[in-house]
């Protein structure tokens, strides 16, 4: 691990597998986790040659914990501050979750400086709440409660949050990993984001995403539904969808072998 300062001086926690690998794939991870949610994809990564560089983004992990950035035009800076500190082209770019409504914005906003590929992962796109361009996002009143239950009792709000992020029941040791990965973010980065998830749009970013692209999404996802990966595929020139069946807003973990082969497949294809 080591830390590349953003535009604003924040220390973005890297993780860079592989230096020597001869292609190379940046992941984003959702709210409220941590790089280390990847941990089931890395082995497949690794053995199909990839550089693997993943961040922590600010407020979670162990980046800086900042008074104010957590929305997605500053998420996406500190990756690009990542990207060009690192010298990167040529490389692929997956976004989980609010990850990849992130990753979308750095599409936009960035002008998709670098990508080969782009993976939409059970994505937060075109929006984590209802709007006009996603009728199936979640509700404004819904998403509030779960704000106010996180101001009042954050590990009760991750708990609910692990309740309904998977399809299938997974062991206990594994369930309370993954409660202690989203009780690791800072609560200032984990609430001011949500808001942020209430808040953004990235609809209009998706007419600037002119490479392949690979839509991952789970056909039991509670949290981002299914048919938000039809409004992407609609939207994104050359793109496509891998829909996992007795899969939910965990795809990669609910249907983790495939998940796993689809994925490698269409990088290197």
């Amino acid at each position: 691990m080591f830390f590349i300062s953003s535009n604003d001086n924040a220390k973005i926690a890297v993780y860079d597998l592989n230096s020597e690998g001869i292609k190379t794939i940046i992941l984003v991870h959702g709210w409220p986790l941590s790089h280390k949610m990847f941990e089931y994809q890395i082995p497949s990564l690794l053995h199909s040659g990839y550089r693997i560089i993943s961040i922590d983004l600010r407020g979670f992990g162990n980046s800086d914990v900042t008074s104010f950035g957590y929305n997605y035009n500053q998420f996406a800076t500190d990756l690009y501050c990542v990207i060009y500190s690192l010298n990167l082209t040529n490389f692929d770019l997956l976004g989980f979750s609010m990850g990849g409504a992130i990753v979308t914005r750095y599409m936009q906003l960035y002008r998709g400086y670098g990508v080969r590929k782009l993976c939409l992962c059970d994505a937060a796109v075109p929006s984590y709440c209802k709007s006009i361009n996603n009728p199936y996002g979640q509700s404004i009143e819904s998403t509030n409660k779960l704000i106010n239950l996180g101001y009042n009792d954050r590990p009760a709000l991750n708990e609910y949050f692990g309740s309904i992020f998977f399809y299938k029941q997974h062991s206990n040791p594994f369930k309370n990993w993954m409660q202690n990965l989203n009780n690791s973010a800072s609560g200032l980065g984990e609430m001011s984001s949500l808001i942020a998830l209430k808040n953004e749009n990235v609809f209009n970013d998706l007419k600037h995403i002119h490479v392949q692209t690979g839509i991952f999404h789970g056909k039991e996802d509670k949290i981002c539904p299914f048919e938000m990966a039809k409004i992407m595929n609609n939207s994104i020139n050359n793109s496509i969808i891998f829909a996992f069946e007795k899969a939910g807003h965990g795809a990669f973990y609910d249907a983790k072998d495939r998940f796993n082969k689809k994925l490698v497949e269409f990088l290197l294809n």
